[in-house]
């Protein structure tokens, strides 16, 4: 009888973390930035069935990059946790703090677990305040590990480039037409330094928008309105669109 191939428990842990991370790797970016009223989340997508980016509950934003069948899979646990504890105590107390946690406990156990393979992705959970003060933005790499973010954070391919291309222009400050401009410039830089074009319509762009007078702080911006943000340099134009009516939230998913 053979003897069974022995691999320590670091250098497995080291295999696992490696393999996840390339296929986070393969996924398109996305960012998160806060603006002076809200969080905005912008990715590449050019599908428009399949989002990367969905309401959790009222105040709180989810994102994710990486394999879409996996994180679509988190993000259906974490809209049954959020209305189960809103239902049992009080919508106050579902929190993006909350929600991290739960993420971080089952993207540990899966990624300490031999019997099956790591998630291949990256989440980011954002919580919008009454006041910039208030706004929470969480990273969870596929590890479990909890990140607590302030103004941007990128996950998924070239992150780490475009994290720093943030890093030095993000202002807490910005209009949302100025923080959609910088993501969409960060997105479009690649590994080589040179920049290509992304259209509107390969955009995927929502919102947790303080402003808003209804409870629920999600928003998708599409179409038109998305066109003018693009277009547009003044902040008071992007306070004007989100005033329009919403689209139908009612079919939020998740995305690759």
């Amino acid at each position: 009888m053979s003897t069974p191939f022995y691999v320590s428990p670091q250098q497995a842990m080291a295999d696992r973390a490696e393999y996840a991370r390339k296929g986070i790797a393969r996924g398109r970016s996305l960012v998160v930035l806060q603006y002076a009223d809200g969080i905005v989340f912008v990715g590449e997508n050019p599908s428009r069935a399949l989002h990367k980016f969905s309401e959790i509950y009222d105040r709180i934003g989810f994102a994710a990059a990486g394999k879409y069948n996996e994180y679509e899979n988190l993000r259906i646990g974490g809209v049954r946790y959020a209305d189960l504890r809103g239902y049992t105590y009080d919508r106050d107390d579902v929190t993006a703090r909350g929600l991290a946690n739960v993420y971080a406990q089952t993207l540990g156990t899966i990624f300490s677990s031999q019997a099956e393979k790591p998630y291949e992705v990256e989440l980011v959970v954002a919580e919008v305040g009454d006041g910039a003060d208030g706004d929470q933005i969480y990273r969870l790499p596929h590890d479990g590990s909890i990140v607590d973010e302030h103004g941007s954070v990128a996950v998924g391919g070239n992150a780490e480039q475009i994290s720093g291309y943030l890093d030095q222009r993000h202002r807490d400050d910005m209009t949302l037409a100025e923080a959609l401009k910088l993501a969409v410039q960060a997105l479009s830089r690649d590994t080589n330094g040179s920049e290509r074009e992304i259209p509107a319509e390969r955009l995927e762009v929502a919102v947790l928008d303080r402003t808003r007078p209804q409870k629920r702080k999600f928003k998708r911006i599409v179409g038109a309105q998305l066109s003018r943000l693009l277009d547009s340099g003044a902040g008071a134009g992007a306070a004007e669109d989100l005033s329009l009516p919403d689209e139908d939230e009612g079919g939020d998913k998740g995305e690759e």
